[in-house]
């Protein structure tokens, strides 16, 4: 790729899970709890270091959240205070950023430890996160000099419904005009601060991505 291109990770989910689903891409850790939730340790030796070799490239490493349970969090203050913690381990000099998949999280809280850090919140359509129009109406939402969003699913349709809405993704089957006017919010807050903006989109969201990042470009 050319010098100025930017590639963006998401981070493993070995760090990021706090209890493995009974899935079958999960193996011998399906339905077992994950005694490396939150360990920076292990992030900073087994992710973060293979990336050094091109750090120039990177752009944005997210740690994406699943959706939690009161078994996994009692209240959203305790993720918070793990989070907290975990962050203050990182190594700096990282354009990180946080995804959730709680609405009720979305808390003062939240976003002040965000700041605290200079890490993003991912503002992200999801099937049962606040539309990305409402997260970004917070007012302590941008927490960091650079914006990251991710499109993903309208909110409201699930996975699985999308997949079988959308699915081979050869074009767009559902064009979302709230969606789309979204993206180009993100895009016009990014250039108020003088913020540069990450923003990602899926297939599942309308059935092209391409086709809808042109949209929003448009």
């Amino acid at each position: 790729m050319p010098p100025h291109f930017r590639f963006s990770f998401k981070v493993t989910d070995f760090i990021t899970l706090k209890h493995f689903p009974n899935q079958p891409r999960h193996g011998i850790h399906a339905g077992k709890a994950n005694e490396n939730f939150l360990n920076a340790a292990l992030f900073r030796s087994a992710f973060l270091k293979p990336c050094e070799s091109f750090r120039e490239q990177i752009g944005v490493l997210i740690f994406e959240f699943s959706q939690f349970y009161p078994s996994d969090f009692e209240r959203g203050r305790d993720f918070v205070d793990a989070l907290d913690a975990f962050l203050c381990e990182l190594p700096a000099g990282w354009q990180y950023a946080v995804e959730i998949r709680n609405r009720t999280f979305l808390q003062p809280e939240y976003f002040e430890v965000l700041h605290k850090h200079g890490i993003a919140h991912v503002f992200n359509s999801w099937a049962r996160m606040p539309a990305v129009n409402e997260q970004l109406e917070i007012p302590e939402s941008v927490t960091t000099d650079f914006i990251a969003a991710r499109f993903l699913l309208t909110p409201g349709r699930t996975y699985a419904k999308a997949v079988e809405s959308f699915s081979p993704y050869n074009e767009v089957k559902e064009p979302n005009d709230k969606v789309r006017a979204a993206g180009r919010k993100v895009i016009t807050k990014g250039k108020e601060g003088k913020r540069p903006s990450f923003i990602y989109v899926n297939n599942r969201l309308e059935g092209n991505a391409p086709t809808t990042i042109a949209a929003i470009l448009e």
